[in-house]
């Protein structure tokens, strides 16, 4: 037996856990920023796609990862091939962040107004609903339930129907006399 093993018995498994970790974050990376509807929604976002994708890492290296993870340990789950700092990392996270709580606040101040009781702004409120239908859709799809083989039909036609409806809906307000 090697002298090393008695010394560090789980360092070849943590190694082994660690790049497991990496690599299921990465590829839920790829297929989630890849996604039709998500880069239609993306596009239309404050947020670019690397603020996006950093966002998801810190959101989703919390909820999977069995320990706290550093911002050096987030940085290296970053889609990219060359090395990414802690300080870029963060850099990157605050600038996120503050542009997530910049548009909950243009939704507020929007409520707080009265624009939301718009009758122009009921195409974005059914659009939410129907994102929202079609995420549990494509969750069930994903953890494979009986009607969930059947429901692939529904959900390649509901995602077309969802990128038609954000790509109107991202087009700026026009008043009814334009």
């Amino acid at each position: 037996m090697c002298p090393y093993t008695k010394l560090y018995p789980n360092s070849t498994n943590s190694w082994i856990r660690i790049l497991t970790f990496k690599k299921t974050v990465q590829n839920w990376l790829e297929r989630a920023l890849n996604d039709p509807i998500t880069k239609t929604l993306a596009k239309h976002s404050n947020l670019t796609k690397i603020q996006l994708e950093t966002l998801l890492i810190d959101i989703l290296a919390e909820n999977l990862a069995s320990k706290q993870l550093k911002y050096e340990e987030k940085a290296t789950l970053r889609q990219t091939k060359a090395a990414i700092s802690r300080g870029s990392f963060n850099r990157t996270l605050r600038q996120a962040k503050e542009n997530v709580i910049q548009s909950i606040y243009t939704i507020l101040l929007l409520g707080y107004f009265g624009v939301l009781e718009n009758a122009s702004l009921t195409p974005y409120l059914d659009l939410a609903n129907k994102l929202k239908g079609y995420a549990e859709a494509y969750r069930d799809v994903l953890e494979g339930s009986e009607q969930a083989k059947e429901q692939l039909r529904v959900i390649n036609m509901l995602r077309e129907e969802l990128k038609t409806m954000l790509e109107q809906l991202s087009r700026p307000w026009t008043s009814p006399n334009s």
